[in-house]
């Protein structure tokens, strides 16, 4: 890779001279960086389970409309999780913290690969939640169970119901559609898991669903690390950078001083990581194979 002198550096050799000089580096990551150990993206050819698509899932709405039919979704991310490995990414960003105090990660991925690769967990924050937590829907209960791995989470989900049975077909346009996507069969409310400790409540995963806030505890302690003082590289690993308020700490960090790294397999459409200058730094392909190149682990 050759560095543009009329746009972002793909020097690689560049940016482990000034990831050698930095003191403070701050990392963004997004579901680009799992994909190389096989799960799937929410906005790509993957954001499709069943005919639903995936973003419509993830609401606190479809939760109170079908909470049987999220929680097979959900049951199936948490078995695809469980079922694959972390991928060199996870490691050299690990082993980066590990190396350097001063690196903070920020991710929005909820598939818990970070951890499994032994990222230090003081230098690692979930933006978006946790699959393997498990809470109440609740919002008066304060239930939360955390690092749950079973699975299935619970024995509704272990095998969903049959469908129930098709009718003799007609030659409509909603017969000919129901052949092709099918209805997805549910899970009844009551056979679902409810909350130990309030026994009203369901039991939800532990994710930040489109529409919610964010922990506001985890967002102090970012804030508070951001204004410690200036930043010289921040990472903005696999993602657009769309997602606010996660997207907008490329531009928190560029108010720093950071130079901005992008690692994405496409170069464009980079959300608020884009508009990268002669400073920054642009690495198309895999994170899993850039990450240890670049980072130097």
């Amino acid at each position: 890779m050759m560095s543009n002198h009329f746009g972002p550096s793909t020097d690689p050799a560049l940016f482990r001279s000034v990831l050698q000089s930095s003191k403070r580096l701050l990392a963004l990551c997004g579901a680009g960086l799992s994909a190389a150990s096989g799960l799937d993206t929410f906005r790509g050819a993957g954001g499709l389970w069943k005919h639903h698509s995936a973003v419509a899932l993830a609401t606190p709405q479809a939760f109170e409309r079908d909470p049987g039919l999220v929680w097979q979704f959900y049951s199936c991310r948490r078995h695809k999780a469980l079922n694959v490995e972390p991928n060199a990414g996870h490691f050299a960003l690990a082993e980066l913290a590990r190396r350097m105090e001063g690196f903070y990660c920020l991710t929005q991925n909820v598939d818990g690969l970070h951890q499994r690769a032994n990222h230090p967990a003081s230098q690692l924050k979930l933006l978006h939640g946790h699959l393997f937590n498990i809470q109440c829907f609740n919002p008066s209960c304060d239930y939360v169970e955390l690092n749950n791995l079973e699975d299935p989470f619970h024995h509704s989900l272990d095998s969903p119901p049959s469908a129930p049975a098709t009718p003799s077909p007609k030659n409509t346009i909603a017969a000919r559609a129901a052949l092709i996507n099918p209805p997805t069969p549910t899970i009844p409310r009551e056979s679902l898991p409810h909350c130990p400790q309030c026994g009203i409540g369901l039991l939800r995963p532990g994710v930040v669903w489109f529409g919610e806030e964010l922990d506001q505890k985890m967002l102090d302690e970012v804030e508070a690390w951001i204004e410690q003082g200036s930043i010289d590289l921040m990472l903005v690993i696999g993602t657009t950078a769309v997602v606010h308020p996660a997207a907008a700490y490329v531009g928190r960090a560029r108010g720093k001083g950071a130079r901005i790294a992008v690692i994405n397999v496409e170069g464009a459409d980079l959300g608020a990581a884009g508009g990268l200058g002669e400073r920054d730094f642009l690495f198309e392909g895999g994170a899993e194979k850039i990450l240890p190149e670049i980072l130097g682990v």
